[in-house]
This record gives structure tokens, sequence and C-alpha cells, in this order.
């Protein structure tokens, strides 16, 4: 060192026998084990008219509070919003009777399904899902560098006794989507409880609720005392769902103290916009618009399973927006046969091959011109139509 300054000594040259490791950056072991997400598709070319039902998007739109607040906001574009999302957070405690100190918002609830997993998961570490599990829990895994333990279903449902067959003291977190994505499947809570009550309490259970809103079940508001009760009990929503505001990434989650501590040490100051923040202060404030949404699945619901079902298909009962629609493994009537010839007519579903059901569609209840859309067309590829 000369004078204060760090002598840098130029690098031998590599010989031609270096490892690629020794001569590139190499991202750490689990990272390119991960399948990137890939979402539903979008598109039908050539389709005169696309219905998308591909992503369980609400056919009722945001919340018109929601709208106005985001044309305000809009307004104020040059300034950064604020780090804490106080103005959401509040809102979201004085819907649910929450402690705004003990929720921590995201860009969507995918955000801070990975922000658990980096803060409680390193190497050797297990977390633990279930067979059709959001594939976002076993990204979330792999990028923190823990190992993903894939537990089977009982009837397309979380199969509790499996669930807890499959803790080893390398268990850290257990993901528990309830409704669960893709299948529409829900666990009553009084055995969320059995699961909570078997787990080791350094064992963090993450109660996915993407699709809470839309249950009618009378124990389901139960998850949020689960949490206020507990000190490893979180639950993440989104208001990508049933407040229809999926473009602009907001989600939350409310945890104890500590995990919130955890989670907004990683959190980055600026997650959220400041459009996205008040639209979403808006939109749970909005419960009539809420409630509007809730009607109008109940009603296509019920009806998309019993047309489906009368066409000679199985529907999974489903409690959440969509259903899933289970095709014969058979050559030119499987999934991936019914998903041309849909798409062919416009209707954009969802295959879920990756989820493990390759001879199933996921279908996002829509408006009533699509779900009479996607049935026509259903009805067509059953009884053989020739495609368009």
């Amino acid at each position: 060192m000369l004078d204060g300054v760090l002598a840098i000594t130029p690098a031998r040259s590599m010989s031609s026998s270096a490892s690629p490791a020794s001569i590139r950056p190499v991202p750490r072991p689990g990272v390119l084990a991960i399948e990137a997400y890939v979402p539903g598709k979008s598109g039908a070319p050539g389709a005169h008219k696309v219905h998308k039902l591909s992503s369980n998007e609400t056919p009722l739109g945001p919340s018109p509070l929601a709208l106005e607040a985001l044309r305000e906001a809009s307004a104020k574009l040059e300034l950064y919003p604020d780090g804490t999302s106080a103005r959401l957070r509040e809102a979201i405690g004085r819907r649910y009777g929450l402690d705004p100190a003990r929720i921590v918002c995201g860009a969507g609830s995918d955000e801070l399904l990975s922000f658990l997993a980096y803060a409680y998961m390193g190497p050797g570490d297990e977390g633990i899902f279930c067979a059709h599990g959001f594939l976002v829990y076993r990204i979330a895994i792999l990028a923190a560098g823990g190992t993903p333990v894939v537990v089977p279903e009982r009837d397309l449902t979380a199969d509790v006794d499996a669930m807890l067959a499959a803790v080893t003291p390398r268990t850290k977190i257990v993901y528990l989507a309830n409704p669960n994505n893709p299948t529409g499947t829900y666990l009553p809570f009084d055995e969320v409880r059995r699961l909570h009550a078997g787990l080791p309490p350094h064992v963090l259970l993450v109660l996915d609720g993407a699709y809470a809103e839309y249950v009618r079940a009378n124990d389901y508001s139960a998850g949020l005392d689960l949490v206020l009760e507990s000190q490893n009990v979180v639950m993440t929503r989104t208001f990508s769902k049933i407040h229809g505001l999926a473009s602009l990434r907001i989600g939350w989650m409310v945890a104890p103290a500590e995990v919130a501590d955890a989670v907004n040490r990683i959190r980055g100051p600026f997650n959220l916009s400041g459009p996205g923040i008040a639209a979403g202060a808006a939109a749970i404030a909005d419960e009539a618009h809420v409630a509007a949404a809730v009607a109008h699945n109940d009603t296509w619901l019920a009806w998309m399973t019993r047309k489906v079902t009368a066409l000679g298909l199985t529907v999974t009962p489903s409690v959440a927006n969509f259903v899933l629609v289970h095709f014969p493994d058979e050559a030119g009537r499987g999934a991936a046969e019914a998903d041309a010839f849909l798409t062919a007519h416009g209707i954009i579903a969802r295959r879920v091959s990756s989820y493990g059901l390759p001879q199933a569609l996921r279908v996002t209840v829509g408006s009533e011109e699509a779900n009479r859309a996607f049935l026509a067309a259903l009805t067509d590829f059953v009884e053989g139509a020739p495609r368009a």
C-alpha cells in the first residue's frame, strides 16, 4: 500500500483447465433448480373476442373509490411513496380490527411469501407445502437456499397428518394456501388448528389467504385469531383478486411483532407505490363493492360447477373464484386438446400441468357473458364439434 492507496496486483491469466466456477460468477446451489413461474396466457390469436379466464381476476374490476384514489395519487408521481405504507396498514387495521404495527405490506403477497423464506430459512433448512400448492412456495424456499418438502394431498385437499409426518428438526416453514390454488379446496379451521398444534414452536406456519374473501364458511375468520394468539403463525392476503387491483401489485400480511420486524428489515423501503397505497386503502374500505363481488361469485361458481358437471366432466368442489375441471386421459378429449379448442374460440383457461394436474384446466369465474361463452365452447368440445 502506497500513501494510503491499496495496490492492486494484476490477476494471473487463467489456464484453459480452469473450472467454470473460477472464470465466471456462479449462482449458489438451488437457484438453478428453480423453474420460473409462468403466468396464465392472456391472448388467443385469431379469436374475434377474447374472454381471459386464466388468472382468477375479478370480473367486477376495482372499487370506484379505489379508482378515484388512484387518479388523485397519480398527480404526485414525482414524490417517493411512504416507505412504511402507513395509510394502507391503518386502513387494513380498521377493517379487520388489527394492530397496524403487526401488518407488513408487499408488492403482492408473493413478495411477502418470499421474504418470510429469506428471513427464516437457509441452507440445510426445509420448507413444507402440499403437492398441488402454489408454485411460489417452491421458488421461495429454493431462493432462500432451503429444501422443498412436498407432501401428498387427500382428495386434492391439504392432508394435516401428511404434513405433520413430514416435519423434521430441519423444518422451518410450513406453507398452507387456504383456499388452495389451483384446486379451490378448503381446509376447515379445526384442521388448521390441529396442524398448528402439532408443529414445533420454532416452525413458522404461513396461512396464504389470497382467496379468503370468497370463503363463506363461518369459521374462516378464526385464521386471524390464530395469528393474534400465536407466536409462529402468519397470514398473507392480496388485493389482486376480489379487490381487482392485480396490476398495482399490493399484498399484506399480519404476523407476530417479531416476524413483522424481521420482514421489515428485509423489505425494500419503497416496495409499494404511492398510487398503490392510496388505491388499496380506498378499496379495503369499500365493503359494498366486495359484497357485490362475493354475491356474483356465489351465483356463477355454483352455475359453472353445475353446468360443467352436467357435461359429464368432474369439477373439484371450490370455495374460491375458479373451478378446476378434469378431463379424461384419452386422445382427443384431454385437457391439452380442450385448452386448444377453447383458445380457438376465444376462451383463455389455465393449464395446470406444472401443479401435477396434467388433465385439468383451471377456469376463473368471469362475467356472465364470459361464463356463458366458456360453457358454450366447452359443450361444443365435449360433443365433438370441429374447431373453428
